[in-house]
């Protein structure tokens, strides 16, 4: 599914249990922050979403293969959480 938000257009990869919720993170987004980053990983934790960003660089440490051990590390058991992938990161 894709959405268009103020900060560009993502594809949503995956958004388990229902975590993404486009007020909250338009709420939570910071252009300084997230606009370098391909893909975004949200998380809720407390009724508290946190977003990360990852690279498409495989070598760098926030690399988008690591969104899986991110999950299972930094997040809460069986939390909520999305994926998303900028559309046209170039734009």
């Amino acid at each position: 599914m894709i959405i268009e938000t103020p900060h560009g257009t993502f594809e949503i990869i995956k958004d388990y249990r229902e975590a993404f919720s486009l007020e909250l993170f338009n709420e939570k987004y910071v252009d300084v922050a997230f606009d370098r980053y391909v893909y975004l990983v949200g998380d809720v934790s407390s009724e508290k979403l946190r977003i990360r960003g990852f690279s498409t660089d495989p070598k760098s440490p926030n690399s988008y293969k690591k969104i899986p051990d991110y999950l299972n590390e930094s997040c809460n058991f069986n939390c909520p959480y999305f994926i998303l992938k900028r559309v046209n990161p170039t734009d």
